[in-house]
């Protein structure tokens, strides 16, 4: 059964899963030197104890703005985001979703997501106005607000799609430094930074965080509910030079307990845009129009 796991996990992160809907899924191939590999990934210990020089020299909130500014463009921006559920090495179903997002006053993100696809889904929409969260359906014309922890589709949540500034919403603490492979195999010398909420209202209870300290590119993450418990793993990959920086255009979720269980998020077609602040009040969603 463990190696079952393995080798879905590897088929989807090397791109052996990559077509989706209406292909069939290709034979899944791995070796033990592989295996070992994921194996480490998910379990290398940080570096407990002293810190070194580059610990002494930055803060974890720097750490974290810095890791922030990769995350997201400097200035009001939209893109593509794509959601794959996969149970095993198996697509079970697909989103599309069309996502503005602009800093407010307080450098918190304000995020407007429009569904595309399925077509059924189309046309919806969920806003973020702060810690605020609310869905718009255009069939009902109602408003209604949700919870950012609420699932939107396999172990992607409702706050996973929406763009967050990690320094503004979570208290840091630096925990050392650890050497971990990130999903493509390759050794990353990383900050690990345990963050916690300030607000209840924010998607996580807890995150651990590791962030590459030559980079401060997002390799790996935990995530954690109220109770401690681990809901998911993320592994952050494929850099492209997008709008100015070098920035992950693809996040791989595995669920913290069945790890047949992967829910892939890839983000496309970056662009800067002109987005009004009125975009992001309620009573506005059902008038919205991008374009």
């Amino acid at each position: 059964m463990y190696y079952k796991i393995i080798s879905i996990v590897m088929a989807l992160l090397i791109g052996a899963a990559a077509s989706v809907f209406g292909q069939s899924s290709p034979e899944l191939k791995f070796n033990k030197n592989e295996a070992a590999a994921i194996s480490e990934n998910e379990t290398a210990t940080p570096i407990e104890g002293n810190a070194s020089a580059s610990l002494k020299t930055l803060t974890a909130v720097q750490i974290v703005e810095a890791c922030d500014a990769v995350r997201n463009p400097d200035r009001p921006f939209r893109f593509t985001e794509t959601l794959v559920e996969y149970r095993g090495s198996s697509p079970i179903q697909k989103v599309e979703l069309t996502i503005f997002a602009k800093e407010d006053e307080t450098a918190r993100f304000n995020s407007l997501v429009r569904f595309e696809k399925p077509l059924r889904d189309r046309d919806k929409i969920m806003m973020k106005n702060g810690n605020d969260l609310w869905y718009f359906d255009p069939t009902s014309k109602a408003s209604v607000r949700i919870s950012p922890q609420q699932r939107l589709m396999g172990q992607a949540s409702n706050g996973d799609v929406v763009s967050v500034n990690m320094a503004k919403d979570y208290s840091a603490e630096l925990s050392g430094e650890a050497s971990i492979q990130d999903a493509d195999r390759k050794k990353r010398n990383c900050y690990l930074v345990k963050l916690s909420a300030r607000e209840d209202s924010v998607t996580y209870r807890k995150i651990d965080l590791w962030i590459e300290k030559e980079t401060f590119m997002p390799v790996k993450g935990k995530f954690y509910s109220d109770s401690g418990r681990l809901l998911k793993i993320a592994y952050y990959r494929r850099l492209v030079n997008v709008l100015g920086r070098n920035r992950p255009t693809e996040t791989i979720i595995i669920d913290g307990l069945d790890r047949t269980l992967i829910t892939k998020m890839t983000h496309t077609d970056y662009q800067y845009a002109k987005i009004p602040d009125f975009w992001f009040q309620k009573e506005y969603l059902p008038r919205f129009r991008a374009e």
